[in-house]
């Protein structure tokens, strides 16, 4: 080979080997096919259904209408997006509808005994957050003992506001110091503000009012001292935390203030722990910005994945599964851990079952 078709062949090398260093420097990254643990999905018993129904609450909060819940069609949202586990709870608007406390008692009851019965026959595949009828608080705390006693189901959910009254009222200190003495997993679920009317702008409460009041209920509990007092209840913020992420600093700069009359003791740094030590769904936000905000609250190894089926529409769900597993700014550790991990670690009976299975 002469010199000239020497240096003719090695620049040609060179040429493809830059194409090819370029080719996998922007080649996307694999997308996430491992299974899902669902820890934001909800269910509606036939008795619930009809409440709702008779209380002309079939579009709660102005949201997409109700429809009754299926248990065929919920496994069959599941494999459809391989979602190994869905740990269902019921959402807005509770049982807080009801003006009797003995109908709340008797309506919680009925879900909750639904929710064991699914768990009971669908271990692997549902788990369950109870209901409990608040704001009557003995009632609440028996209803406690009863769901994760006798039916041992996975957590509670609770709402972001009971008639008003938001999560860092004393009022409800003996429901967190007995959540805290069971180290009990808590799903956050939004509900609208008693003043929806005049902040709702005739906009469904679910656009902005709904991650409004998650960042409302999460911030008075912070500057109560609600969960520092009770560290060992582990907490799930829906919908990636609603304004958290946006406001996180100006919460931790505000609330040293000398003239609030209440504040978190250990100021900024407390708020930052706190924040930090929460646990985030991604339902409806599994977004690369999204995720990565979440990253500057807390470690990843707090972020779950969440559905909010069947209320959001079923492309809205394809859409938010489509970019939860094409997330690129993840290792492929993280992304797992995102996806199953991180849930199973939180809830031991489903770590224990997925270890089984295997």
């Amino acid at each position: 080979m002469n010199k000239r078709n020497f240096m003719q062949t090695a620049l040609a090398a060179a040429s493809t080997l830059g194409v090819n260093a370029i080719a996998q420097e922007k080649a996307p990254k694999l997308a996430c096919q491992c299974g899902l643990v669902d820890v934001h999905s909800h269910f509606l018993t036939p008795v619930y259904y009809q409440a709702l129904a008779d209380a002309k609450l079939i579009n709660p909060d102005g949201g997409f209408p109700v429809h009754p819940w299926s248990e065929t069609l919920t496994l069959a949202h599941m494999d459809k997006h391989n979602i190994e586990t869905s740990i269902l709870s019921v959402s807005t608007p509770s049982v807080g509808f009801l003006k009797e406390p003995q109908e709340r008692q008797k309506l919680a009851r009925n879900i909750n005994d639904f929710a064991g019965d699914l768990v009971r026959r669908q271990p692997r595949r549902l788990g369950a957050f109870a209901t409990l009828p608040l704001p009557d608080m003995p009632a609440a705390l028996e209803e406690l003992a009863y769901a994760l006693d006798y039916l041992k189901l996975d957590g509670i959910v609770l709402e972001t506001n009971v008639h008003g009254i938001y999560l860092g009222d004393p009022r409800l200190d003996p429901l967190f110091a007995e959540l805290n003495r069971r180290k009990a997993k808590v799903l956050l679920h939004p509900t609208a503000p008693e003043c929806i009317e005049s902040l709702g702008l005739g906009r469904p409460a679910p656009i902005l009012e709904f991650p409004l009041d998650t960042t409302r209920t999460v911030t008075d509990l912070i500057f109560a001292g609600t969960l520092v007092r009770y560290p060992d209840i582990r907490m799930i913020i829906p919908h990636a935390g609603g304004a958290l992420t946006a406001l996180a600093h100006r919460l931790a700069s505000f609330s040293t203030l000398p003239f609030l009359k209440q504040k978190p003791a250990g100021g900024a740094a407390e708020v930052r722990k706190v924040l930090a030590s929460l646990y985030y769904d991604l339902a409806g936000s599994a977004t690369e910005g999204t995720v990565q905000s979440l990253r500057q609250l807390t470690t990843l190894s707090h972020v779950l994945f969440g559905s909010d089926y069947p209320y959001t529409p079923a492309a809205g769900i394809a859409a938010n599964v489509e970019g939860f597993r094409n997330l690129q700014a993840v290792s492929d550790k993280e992304h797992e851990d995102m996806a199953r991990n991180n849930a199973l670690g939180l809830f031991t009976r489903l770590a224990s079952n997925a270890a089984a299975s295997q």
